[in-house]
């Protein structure tokens, strides 16, 4: 009789039907839509409620710094250099400051100075190298200390910049800045706090021609010897999270912060992200590049839509957000005047001062609650746990059983399921940018969510979670293994960062640690409930619940704020620039979801890794990728940034040619804004010409009034326009006269004067010099390493600024008789009566940076 066959084993039950896998896809949803809810309300500052002027004098007030800022940015109607409004600007301030030291009581030390400062230097910016020439720009600048203080006392200094950008009113950037200083050196004195310390406020006036101003008063101003610590106010947006962007040398200011604002907004993350961006901020002066003074860079970073708009104005400030901002502020104040008494502080100073640095720390604010703060020590330890933890954790898995293979090949099963979580969240990445780019071949525009966030998250967030389910479905891994898996990357992760010497390794860290309380509490009430139970998910994440409002309020923030950038990163050429911000946008939300529902995924798998739970996402993102395919990437709350260039070519006082110039920033081509301009394409058919052939390109070179910026253009287009109109207004042109010329042994030296006519709204002027250039008399006589522009002959770049009824004098030297060729763009904001009306004719989502640019070109 043949033997019975053993029988066989059935598989385990899938955890639930669809009915109640569709319940815990719904359950999920309303929880993390919950907690997006708060995130968002806390990133838009919504939380805190702005105090009106007439709140008390011991308050810092957001109604009265508004009060300011409509005197800057409305009654004032420009405060770009060169223009009247820059030093009503300044008068205002002056006056302002004046007022306060004429009431202030005997206690009080007030100065207030008016400054002039002039200079040259060399930088990089945006990545390439540029020499900056200046001259009588305008700073005012306020100590505020104690009747008893020395002059030589060292000294907080709080900086802002009262200049604003071509074509903007700089309500946010930076009016709010100016304004909240305004208000603070008020709220120091009515509340009858003396400093221990000074405080010394700089309004400077010059920092969006390159930093200029606070260059001046760093290298010239009389008490800039004394200055102990800083913190530069900046904006980027026109509110909502102020985020420490930058702090250092040390971590003196980031621990001042952590334990003194308010609303703590800082994260370390920030300042090793911060060079990605296209900008720069006096920072750089203060801290890096011509001393190392400890500070912190605070910039407004929301509402990046309005950024160097015309449409940054009052109205579009987020309310709360100077509130919170001025609160944080003076409680800083406070603390750094303080601190500045203490032994910490001069140590940190003279570990800086002697070039030793202290290794970043690691800190982050819980929803501007709290603030996270620890070394760099302690997160040696702290983000090596978790490391430590996964290679321990077989050993608990197998007790009593523990052998070395017992080890090896649970170790090795944990490994696999790390490499197929891995591979999820790289599916969660890769699967919405496959997402982007594959609309886009079936549709005519780009960046459809620019104008609609929320819809970016429809398009993106389901094919993210279906790359995230699907290894568990694929190749069905046990819940223990997966769940150890997960937690193996995201350790791995944090130890990543801590090799890296990078202080983002907090976010992983937060996450695995939360995994682990999940794990414990499940395991300890699994006992009462059915382990299929949703129950059991529930026991998991509750726990979680913390750290998921984290990832949601960091990922959100971030998601937001890259969004908004999108309209100014840049255009890169067809055929493939166009499909990048879709890319770039559908991978980061990939990447988002990895880590707010990747620590989920393990447990939540068992009811969502299911045909039809996938099939359900994948209805939901094709349905959204098909209503982003009908909107308009563009409104007046998002709108798309155009430059428009009126270029005389002269010669002597002669005008030779004329031409409108217009380029884009975003990947949406100039061919999408005429289509989309039907009355401005019609003028310029009318009036000028209109087309898109390869013979109306224009390269970087007839940009250069604006190096280094057209190095962020692509496709940019030229068309004739009129030349007899400027002379209505100008009867002077820009001109480079040769004064003297000195020769010796092969080397010459032409002494030049340029003179820039009868032009009365001077930006900059910008000389690009090719040819054998051996040295000049810019930037102490030292001349940079030379920098290539359009694929020409390696260029010396010096922008020149500041006051314009003088003309500029400076040698240029050469070490052989080639020629030297200079080609000098002057940038003037004034716009003949055609210009304007060209201008006028684009809609209301298109924001014209407008301007006109005297050309000429000289063979010495």
């Amino acid at each position: 009789m043949a033997p019975r066959a053993p029988p066989r084993r059935r598989p385990a039950p899938a955890a639930g039907g669809g009915g109640e896998s569709a319940r815990v896809l719904l359950a999920l949803a309303a929880l993390y839509g919950a907690l997006s809810l708060l995130a968002y309300r806390v990133i838009h500052m919504r939380h805190v409620a702005p105090l009106g002027a007439d709140a008390p004098p011991g308050d810092f007030s957001e109604g009265r710094v508004l009060r300011h800022l409509h005197r800057l940015a409305v009654d004032i109607p420009g405060r770009q250099e060169g223009s009247p409004g820059l030093e009503a600007a300044a008068q205002y301030i002056k006056g302002e400051l004046e007022g306060l030291a004429a009431r202030a009581g005997p206690e009080y030390r007030i100065e207030v100075e008016e400054t002039l400062v002039s200079g040259s230097f060399s930088m990089v910016f945006l990545r390439h190298r540029v020499t900056l020439g200046y001259r009588n720009h305008k700073n005012i600048v306020m100590r505020i200390s104690s009747n008893v203080s020395e002059d030589d006392d060292p000294s907080l200094l709080v900086n802002g910049h009262f200049d604003s950008p071509l074509g903007s009113p700089g309500a946010a950037d930076c009016g709010s800045c100016v304004a909240s200083m305004l208000e603070l050196s008020r709220l120091i004195i009515d509340s009858g706090w003396v400093p221990p310390r000074p405080v010394i406020f700089l309004f400077n006036g010059a920092e969006e021609l390159f930093l200029l101003g606070s260059h001046g008063f760093i290298k010239t101003h009389t008490w800039n010897s004394t200055i102990g610590a800083f913190i530069n106010i900046e904006a980027s947006g026109s509110g909502g999270t102020d985020l420490v962007c930058q702090s250092g040398p040390g971590s003196w200011p980031s621990r001042v912060y952590a334990q003194t604002a308010k609303y703590p907004m800082a994260n370390s993350v920030a300042q090793d992200m911060f060079g990605i961006i296209p900008g720069d901020t006096d920072y750089r002066i203060f801290a890096e590049d011509i001393t190392n003074i400890p500070g912190l860079d605070i910039i407004f970073v929301l509402g990046g839509y309005f950024y160097h708009t015309s449409y940054d104005t009052l109205e579009n400030l987020l309310p709360g957000s100077i509130q919170a901002r001025g609160e944080n502020l003076f409680h800083l104040v406070k603390a750094f005047t303080n601190s500045m008494l203490s032994k910490e502080n001069e140590i940190s100073n003279k570990g800086a001062k002697d070039g030793i640095e202290d290794s970043r720390p690691v800190f982050f604010d819980y929803l501007t609650w709290f603030m996270v703060f620890y070394s760099r020590d302690v997160s040696l330890i702290l983000h090596s746990l978790p490391i430590a933890i996964f290679l321990l954790v077989p050993l608990f898995l197998k007790f009593p059983n523990i052998t070395l293979m017992t080890w090896s090949v649970t170790l090795l099963d944990l490994i696999r399921g790390m490499l197929l979580h891995a591979f999820g969240v790289i599916l969660a990445i890769f699967i919405p940018a496959g997402a982007a780019a594959l609309r886009l071949l079936f549709t005519k525009n780009a960046m459809n969510w620019f104008a609609h966030p929320i819809l970016a998250f429809f398009m993106f967030v389901p094919a993210s979670l279906i790359g995230l389910l699907l290894p568990r479905i694929a190749w069905g891994l046990s819940e223990q293994t997966h769940f150890w898996g997960a937690f193996g990357l995201y350790s791995v992760i944090t130890m990543a960062y801590v090799l890296a010497g990078l202080s983002g390794g907090f976010l992983t860290f937060f996450i695995s640690i939360s995994m682990l309380l999940g794990r414990l509490i499940s395991i300890i009430i699994k006992r009462k409930w059915n382990q299929r139970s949703p129950k059991s998910l529930v026991a998991y994440v509750v726990p979680m619940i913390p750290c998921l409002l984290y990832c949601l309020y960091y990922g959100g923030f971030l998601i937001q704020f890259l969004i908004e950038k999108m309209g100014m990163m840049g255009s890169l050429p067809k055929p493939y620039g166009y499909f990048v911000p879709d890319i770039i946008v559908g991978a980061a939300l990939g990447l988002v979801v990895g880590w707010c529902f990747g620590p989920l995924a393990p447990v939540a798998s068992r009811w969502l890794s299911k045909t039809s739970i996938l099939q359900g996402l994948l209805q939901v993102t094709v349905v959204a990728l098909a209503i982003s395919s009908q909107l308009f990437p563009y409104s007046t709350g998002a709108p798309k940034r155009v430059v428009l260039q009126h270029t005389y070519v002269t010669d002597a006082n002669d005008i030779v040619d004329s031409n409108y110039g217009f380029s884009v920033v975003d990947a949406n081509s100039l061919e999408f804004l005429f289509n989309n301009a039907p009355e401005a394409a019609k003028w310029l058919k009318d009036n000028s010409e209109l087309s898109f052939e390869e013979k109306y390109h224009s390269d970087r070179s007839s940009w250069v009034a604006l190096y280094p910026v057209p190095f962020l253009f692509s496709g940019s287009l030229k068309f004739q326009a009129q030349t007899d109109e400027i002379r209505k207004h100008y009867h002077k042109f820009p001109q480079l006269l040769v004064q003297k010329t000195w020769s010796n042994n092969g080397h010459r030296r032409v002494h030049l004067n340029l003179s820039l006519g009868s032009l009365s709204e001077i930006w900059t002027a910008v000389l690009n010099v090719t040819g054998p250039l051996s040295n000049w008399s810019f930037a102490d006589n030292m001349l940079p390493a030379p920098q290539p522009v359009s694929g020409g002959p390696p260029s010396y770049i010096c922008r020149l600024s500041g006051k314009s009824d003088v003309d500029w004098s400076f040698w240029l030297e050469a070490n052989s008789s080639e020629s030297l060729r200079i080609d000098v763009a002057v940038l003037d904001q004034y716009l003949v009566d055609s210009t304007k009306n060209l201008k006028s004719l684009f809609p209301s989502w298109a924001d014209l940076t407008a301007f006109t640019t005297f050309f000429s070109t000289y063979n010495l």
